[in-house]
């Protein structure tokens, strides 16, 4: 089992949200994210305990290949981490965005696109989300919103909630509103076309760059039924989120011990806890780790039993490929 050192992420739209949640005796305002495991280049993970500690995620990749991402995972993604998680708090409304698909990614800056979701961990009485048009657009419809910033206008409006779950294929515009905190699974890509970001500038005084014409190649201009994810927790306190070729979501809540058999899973598995405190015993090895909300694991995929001991109601995120 794998812990990392947290990447907190300065933004102009960040709070106070994530340093107090991370029970950091100093609580630091203007933090946005916490890259929770991260293979981008510059902000890379690095394993905070245990033997390994010290080595980047790069690193525990090159030493232990196939035993740590699996052989299905090696063999579509390549000895690479092929994820990225994160903790977002928006104080603020993040910029109006969208991400390109894996071959348009690819094809124009020689990476991965970015699918994603959101699991809204809390949020503020007012605090909305932002997700796909209200009606069918062209693109030149598009333009006009943009250029007369009623692009903003045109989304559909979620006013949100704790368990909230919403999937985000590349192409889907949408933004996260003020009072939102949400976790985040995607792919392993920092790619965002900025579509409209309320004329604020950045700590250069300059507004912020935007891409407006990157962005309408590659946007979905259909509306859809729906854009939330409806799901039913069963009797074992889980259920699962969001399913895609990418990676897989579920959430467990507890009161009571967790026992999982990942025997038959050949891929990782990170857990990120969003509530409550416990001990993740490896059944082979006898490793032990106490977490709490706001911890984040990683279990190599020759991991076969865990059980999670719940000190107090437990809530986390399981997320394999």
């Amino acid at each position: 089992m794998f812990t990392f050192n947290d990447i907190l992420k300065p933004k102009i739209w960040g709070g106070t949200k994530i340093t107090k949640f991370k029970g950091y005796d100093n609580q630091l305002d203007g933090i946005g994210e916490s890259w929770e495991i991260s293979v981008i280049e510059g902000s890379e993970s690095v394993v905070a305990q245990g033997p390994d500690a010290g080595l980047t995620i790069s690193q525990l990749i090159d030493k232990y290949g196939e035993k740590l991402l699996g052989k299905s995972v090696v063999n579509k993604f390549g000895l690479r981490f092929p994820l990225l998680e994160k903790f977002i708090d928006a104080k603020a409304d993040l910029s109006v965005q969208v991400h390109p698909n894996d071959e348009q990614a690819k094809a124009r800056h020689g990476q991965r696109g970015k699918t994603e979701m959101w699991y809204v961990m809390d949020s503020d009485d007012d605090a909305s989300l932002k997700v796909g048009f209200k009606h069918d657009m062209t693109k030149d419809e598009y333009v006009q919103a943009v250029e007369h910033y009623t692009i903003v206008d045109a989304l559909c409006s979620f006013n949100v909630k704790k368990g909230d779950v919403f999937f985000l294929p590349p192409g889907r515009i949408h933004t996260i509103g003020a009072g939102s905190f949400v976790a985040e699974i995607q792919e392993s890509s920092d790619i965002t076309y900025r579509i409209y970001d309320y004329d604020r500038v950045g700590e250069d005084g300059k507004k912020r760059e935007l891409h407006t014409q990157q962005a309408a190649d590659v946007i979905d201009y259909k509306a859809h039924d729906d854009y939330k994810v409806s799901y039913e927790i069963n009797s074992d306190g889980e259920a699962d989120l969001v399913r895609c070729k990418h990676f897989t979501t579920s959430l467990l809540v507890a009161d009571k011990t967790i026992e999982k058999d990942y025997s038959n899973v050949d891929s990782f598995v990170v857990l990120m806890f969003m509530n409550g405190n416990a001990v993740v015993t490896d059944v082979e090895s006898k490793e032990q780790l106490a977490v709490s909300r706001g911890n984040t694991i990683l279990l190599p995929a020759t991991t076969k039993h865990i059980e999670i001991n719940t000190i107090e109601h437990t809530e986390l995120l399981e997320i394999t490929v």
